[in-house]
């Protein structure tokens, strides 16, 4: 189906700038120079995203408005989150912890969390973030990858997911805890102690190339990627948020993300601190009727969110939103997987503002390909590369690298030397060094560039459909599928045949007040022929309650296939919703 494109003139966005011209002639030590850098020298995160904007005079500007479960609500202003990251660094310090040290933190939505990210950053620590519904098997097999020296979490979540194999882990040193106030054998509360502690604490001049964080990623083997960081991407950071997701200071700017994922570190602390916004904090997972709340009475104006959240949106209908104002919404961007035109599309009929897909990986440390607020949208696209970024389509063999020609379909790879660029996966450098080749990094995903320079997603290399001498990405096929009025969310896998090689097989998930049958699936399979014609629609449509997901909301093709075929399943410790 071919999506209209949506115009846009916003000449008032801090993205209209961004011409061609602008685009030429943009560096990476130009946008060093609009961060302060620490004194005397030295790069810091933490200086960067709180300190600076104290000592300019902005401390009184709210940096977190948190919205507890029960409805608390909570302004912390950039000065009382400067001196709780101070008093943590203390916390540290105090406990013998020194620079380098690495620190996990296993905590839902709660202020504790940021205070605890800045101030490791703060100490020179390493900051790993860690998702609170993880089962205790992936947060030990994470902890012991990445050595984990401090573990900062709430009593209970020691009790129940930590305690048991503590003692085990030898690099362990040190658990704060917070929560009911029955401190767990072995550990330290961590408010108490916070209180206790200096609110001033000197940054520790940091470099760089110095290591400040380590996102875990999970692969198609049963052992997770610790991805490293550097402090030196921060500056990324603070160009892509504005780039990117138009984020100016003062916005109010809402990321949806928790901060166990890299979007939740990457843009829902560090990127719009950096910026100086104020950033909506909310603890209560999805509520339709709460999240429209904060949107309208919190006059969110940058909002970023996840495809999944979309399309809960989407199934309650148009009708569920209108009795809300939407009017402060400048910019709404999608994150975690690609979004589909319908959606795109959505977001400009019911707020007036379409959605902005983008693309980048826990590899890249930042957004790389962006439908930018200057662009014109069209659907279904990640956009084109940010300024610094160079990318392109390329087939690789035996290490040689061709690009491709526009409209050919390759991998997706980028040039190597943007500041937010993974330094290496931990204790894995023949891993890490297969994914640079011919002077490109490689992203594993498949793509197609057009004429006029916009990226499309196709899918991972392993997700590619081979039929009949066709190549069929399942992301073309699921959006065709889900523009069935019953079809919820889709996959779409390829499974082996041996007339046509492989032969596209779809799992979906309806929406409420549909129930599966023979009639509905000969209808889901005659609009996706009229749509993609006979050889790319599926041959198969399977209903299932849910499909399953990972805890960020990527739906798990591999995992679909991987048990079709009765192949290993791989690291599935990101698994959520798997229901049949």
């Amino acid at each position: 189906m071919n999506w209209p494109t949506i115009r846009k003139d916003d000449p008032t966005s801090a993205a209209a700038n961004l011409t061609k011209t602008v685009r030429a002639q943009f560096g990476w030590d130009e946008a060093r120079k609009l961060l302060d850098g620490l004194p005397g020298g030295g790069l810091n995160i933490a200086h960067e995203a709180i300190d600076r904007h104290v000592a300019a005079g902005d401390g009184d500007q709210i940096a977190i408005r948190w919205f507890s479960k029960d409805g608390e609500r909570r302004d912390i202003p950039y000065s009382k989150l400067a001196a709780e990251a101070a008093r943590f660094a203390n916390v540290l310090s105090e406990h013998g912890l020194k620079p380098g040290a690495r620190v996990f933190a296993l905590l839902g939505r709660v202020p504790e969390l940021y205070a605890a990210a800045l101030g490791t950053l703060k100490a020179g620590m390493t900051f790993t973030p860690l998702f609170a519904a993880f089962g205790p098997e992936p947060i030990r097999s994470r902890m012991e990858i990445g050595e984990g020296n401090v573990l900062v979490t709430t009593d209970a979540l020691y009790r129940k997911k930590v305690a048991s194999w503590r003692n085990e882990l030898g690099s362990l040193k040190l658990v704060l805890t917070l929560g009911d106030g029955a401190v767990a054998e072995n550990c330290v509360a961590l408010r108490p102690a916070m209180d206790a502690a200096a609110h001033t604490f000197d940054t520790v001049k940091t470099t760089p190339d110095d290591m400040a964080l380590i996102h875990f990623t999970s692969g198609t083997t049963g052992k997770p990627k610790g991805a490293v960081h550097v402090h030196g991407a921060v500056v990324a950071h603070a160009a892509t948020g504005r780039f990117a997701l138009d984020l100016k200071p003062g916005d109010i700017y809402w990321c949806t993300a928790d901060p166990g994922w890299v979007t939740g570190t990457s843009y829902g602390i560090i990127a719009p601190l950096v910026n100086r916004v104020t950033m909506i904090v909310n603890e209560a997972e999805f509520d339709l009727e709460r999240w429209c709340t904060i949107l309208q009475d919190e006059g969110v104006q940058v909002w970023y969110t996840a495809p999944t959240a979309i399309r809960m949106l989407m199934r309650a209908g148009k009708a569920a939103a209108k009795n809300y104002d939407f009017t402060k919404l400048r910019f709404l961007a999608s994150v975690g997987e690609p979004l589909n035109p319908e959606a795109v599309l959505w977001g400009q009929d019911v707020f007036g503002r379409p959605f902005h897909d983008n693309w980048w990986q826990t590899e890249t440390g930042g957004i790389m390909i962006a439908n930018t607020a200057e662009m014109d949208i069209h659907p279904g696209s990640m956009g084109k590369p940010l300024p610094g970024v160079e990318a392109g389509i390329v087939h690789e063999q035996d290490g040689d690298v061709r690009e491709c020609k526009p409209g050919e379909i390759g991998e997706l790879a980028l040039r190597p030397g943007w500041p937010s660029m993974m330094r290496a996966y931990l204790n894995e450098q023949a891993r890490y060094d297969k994914c640079f080749v011919g002077g490109w990094y490689l992203s594993g995903d498949l793509a197609m560039q057009d004429k006029q320079g916009y990226f499309w997603f196709v899918g991972r290399a392993d997700d590619l459909i081979k039929s009949s001498g066709h190549l069929i990405g399942p992301c073309e096929v699921e959006s065709a599928l889900i523009e069935h009025d019953a079809i919820a969310e889709a996959a779409v896998i390829g499974i082996p045949d041996e007339t046509a090689g492989d032969v596209g097989k779809a799992y979906v998930a309806l929406d409420p007040g549909f129930e599966p049958s023979e009639t509905l699936e000969r209808q889901i399979r005659g609009l996706a022929r009229k749509r993609l014609g006979a050889a790319v629609a599926p041959r198969e449509i399977v209903f299932r309650k849910q499909l399953p997901k990972t805890r960020s909301g990527k739906i798990m093709r591999r995992l679909l296939k991987a048990r079709e075929l009765g192949l290993p399943e791989g690291d599935i410790s990101t698994l959520e919703a798997d229901e049949t």
